[in-house]
């Protein structure tokens, strides 16, 4: 698969709605995780990320005007042990749960379905990292109805040994903005990652549609020896 800029993805995209990045640094070293958020109701417009122990947590910018909670806050990263597990909804607790159960990521993920938002059907994105002596490997998931039959789920994973420097993978719920919202097709996208932590999260955030953007989660991992670097954006401050 042809890699493309991650820069003019998200800037040609008014609406992925939300997505997960994850993939290895220009220079090598570091495992990259990012994750966005993005929302057309004041609803969903209405959060902020904010640290949760060794992950986060999304949680209401103003707990006034918070709806309905079910489907907007959640723990979208969490870490156990040597993996990192990054979600668009609250099986990141069922993947951190099932995985502690010596359950595979992908055996997790069988007791969930696509988000019951009708008509939209949020597909349900899953990515989790995997670093062990030096060696880094990743793999994403969707989970999405058969466009639009609830009857019938969808499921694809995708594993990643070793990636290149500089090289990762884009995965966000939907295709671009409509009503009812069409969900994502295909494969994740092979993406470049350039830049230090600051660069890459400041690229993300200005790439963004600055009408629709809501929060921002960027992590590098040092690949040998674990240290943890991480940057949080919000639009509501």
């Amino acid at each position: 698969m042809k890699q493309i800029s991650l820069e003019q993805e998200l800037k040609q995209n008014a609406y992925p709605g939300r997505g997960i990045v994850i993939g290895r640094s220009e220079d090598g070293t570091r495992a990259v995780a990012a994750y966005f958020i993005m929302g057309r109701s004041g609803n969903s417009r209405n959060r902020i990320f904010v640290e949760d122990g060794e992950g986060i947590r999304t949680q209401a910018f103003d707990p006034a005007r918070l709806e309905d909670p079910s489907l907007i806050i959640y723990k979208p990263v969490r870490v156990l042990g040597n993996k990192t597990i990054i979600t668009n909804g609250d099986q990141t607790d069922t993947i951190y749960d099932g995985m502690d159960h010596q359950m595979t990521f992908e055996q997790s993920l069988r007791s969930r379905t696509f988000e019951p938002d009708a008509p939209n059907y949020t597909p349900r994105i899953s990515g989790i990292m995997h670093i062990e002596k030096g060696g880094y490997s990743y793999a994403m998931s969707i989970i999405k109805s058969n466009n639009g039959n609830t009857d019938s789920c969808l499921r694809f994973t995708y594993a990643y040994e070793n990636p290149a420097s500089g090289e990762g993978h884009f995965i966000h719920t939907y295709l671009h903005d409509g009503n009812p919202l069409p969900s994502f097709e295909g494969e994740p996208k092979a993406i470049d990652i350039t830049g230090t932590i600051n660069e890459f999260t400041n690229m993300v955030w200005e790439s963004l549609n600055e009408e629709n953007k809501v929060a921002l989660f960027v992590r590098f991992i040092d690949i040998a020896s674990g240290a943890v670097e991480t940057r949080i954006r919000n639009k509501n401050q």
